[in-house]
């Protein structure tokens, strides 16, 4: 029998990436994003190529009731979810002082409140058959202070120690929880965010990110996965600096 992954923020980037991954093991997916022609687009490529089914559900996780509704559909379709992918995130770049706080807000509810609550709903039933596989995508980000990305950086602060912590109270249960923390890579996102990275800087591509994650995904055992040995060595020096020392240096790049 096979089965089903759910991957929100689907339509590009890293989501589409896994998506790929997801269907050459076919996996039959649940593609959630904002951009229906895209999406579409994705599946029935997807579907051809693979054999798989794909459900396409186009919500916007800024909305409050979203992850309810995508629930329900759920539940209405009797589609088991196997796998939930909390891809779909965004950030913004300026002084705290001038950016738009509605934008901010959004960015909130999107990175943090849609992720928490998509993770409630669909933990319960996985709890009940005792299996299943949770991937949040966070952020080398949620180990540093942002300056001048001040909430997004801490936006993925919330979702890097979150999940750090359930997957402590899921151990023995069946349910296993892969922290994806991503550097710099090539996608959409600097675009969005209205912020261009240095051409000399070391960007990995949406399917290396996305090939690193879903192997250790598939490991069945909770884990935090930075990609990219610059990163992870970047991480683990910041570990023996002062944290203003830090800030300032992030300042700086």
């Amino acid at each position: 029998m096979s089965q089903t992954a759910l991957i929100t923020g689907a339509s590009s980037g890293i989501g589409l990436e896994l998506a790929k991954l997801f269907a050459q093991d076919k996996y039959d997916l649940v593609l959630v994003a904002r951009n229906e022609e895209k999406l579409n687009k994705l599946a029935d490529e997807l579907k051809n190529k693979y054999q798989i089914k794909a459900k396409v559900l186009i919500f916007d996780l800024t909305k409050d009731d979203s992850p309810q509704l995508i629930f329900a559909e759920m539940q209405k379709e009797k589609i088991n979810i196997d796998v939930l992918v909390n891809n779909a995130g965004f950030g913004i770049e300026g002084e705290f002082k001038d950016t738009n706080l509605t934008t901010e807000l959004d960015m909130i509810k999107l990175n943090i409140s849609s992720l928490v609550e998509m993770t409630k709903l669909f933990l319960e039933p996985m709890l009940e058959k005792k299996f299943g596989k949770i991937m949040q995508v966070a952020s080398i980000a949620g180990f540093l202070p942002g300056p001048y990305m001040a909430v997004y950086y801490a936006t993925k602060a919330f979702v890097l120690n979150f999940s750090e912590a359930i997957a402590n109270e899921l151990e023995n249960t069946g349910v296993t929880v892969t922290t994806l923390c991503p550097g710099p890579t090539k996608t959409n996102f600097e675009k969005a965010a209205n912020m261009e990275f240095p051409k000399s800087m070391k960007l990995m591509t949406a399917q290396e990110v996305a090939r690193i994650g879903y192997n250790a995904l598939q490991k069945n055992k909770s884990s935090v996965v930075i990609t990219g040995l610059h990163n992870k060595l970047l991480i683990f020096f910041i570990r023996f600096l002062p944290r203003k020392l830090v800030t300032k240096i992030m300042t700086s790049l």
